[in-house]
């Protein structure tokens, strides 16, 4: 199998899971402000646009087709 057909496939999955579960979303926790033993922490939060996943599926599916049609 070529490898633009893999990459095509993962991209297309990643795009359907990006939106079956309403947007994929991570996050990071930082620290904030540490005097001494004490120290105060922040978690910051984004997620991933549900339309992300859809151009995501697209574009995967795009590079399936043009790596099948590639007759090289």
């Amino acid at each position: 199998m070529k490898p633009i057909v893999i990459v095509g496939i993962v991209v297309a999955l990643l795009g359907a899971f990006a939106v079956l579960s309403d947007g994929l979303s991570f996050g990071t926790d930082r620290s904030v402000i540490r005097v001494g033993d004490l120290e105060v922490s922040a978690q910051e939060r984004w997620t991933v646009p549900v339309w992300v996943g859809g151009v995501a599926i697209v574009g995967g599916l795009l590079l399936v087709g043009f790596g099948a049609l590639d007759r090289r």
